[in-house]
C-alpha cells in the first residue's frame, strides 16, 4: 500500500495535503454524516491522524481488474 498521507503526522483542516480528499465542504459533510476518515474534535479543532487517512484511503481504493 502506498501512503497518500505520511503515517505519523497529525493534520488539522487548512492543511493543504488534506485538499486530496475534498475542501473543507465536503469533509464536513462526511463527518457530520460519518462517512469520511477518522477524526479527533479536540475543542472547535479537527484533527486527522495520517494513518487514519491512509486507512480510509486504501479502504476506498477500486481496482479495476478486480470489477
Amino acid at each position: 500500500m502506498a501512503n497518500l498521507f505520511e503515517h505519523e503526522r497529525n493534520y488539522v483542516l487548512g492543511d493543504p495535503e488534506l485538499d486530496i480528499l475534498g475542501n473543507r465542504e465536503k469533509l464536513a459533510q462526511w463527518r457530520h454524516r460519518g462517512t469520511g476518515p477518522a477524526f479527533y474534535r479536540l475543542g472547535r479543532k479537527i484533527v486527522y491522524r495520517g494513518a487514519d487517512l491512509n486507512a480510509w484511503a486504501e479502504a476506498h481504493r477500486v481496482d479495476p481488474e478486480q470489477r
